[in-house]
């Protein structure tokens, strides 16, 4: 199997794609449920992938991205990080900017 080819694939289909432990309705760990949370709050669409499926995808993950744990958050293919990077650019307004053309319009 050509994990980097299913990899690219998964962010294919989500612009905003996070690699998480568990799903975005049920996390597995509070890093990943930050992220969520952060998303949610933020109304962007996101696609997930359940890390803890496969212990062969989770290492491509992380060979992938030259990065050793999750969440790993993806805008547009390009790892923006973990869960402290991804809550300091939130807290700092980053975040939204970067997001804001995949929000949901209301």
């Amino acid at each position: 199997m050509d994990f980097f080819a299913e990899i690219k694939k998964l962010m294919d289909r989500h612009p905003v794609f996070l690699f998480m432990k568990g799903t975005p309705e049920r996390p597995f760990c509070g890093f990943s449920r930050t992220v969520v949370g952060i998303l949610r709050i933020l109304d962007v669409p996101f696609g997930s992938y359940d890390v803890l499926q496969d212990d062969q995808m989770r290492n491509a993950i992380k060979e992938f991205s030259c990065w050793p744990t999750f969440p790993q958050l993806y805008i547009n293919g390009e790892l923006i990080g973990g869960c402290d990077i991804t809550r300091d650019l939130y807290e700092q307004g980053e975040l939204e900017k970067m997001l804001l053309p995949f929000a949901k319009k209301t």
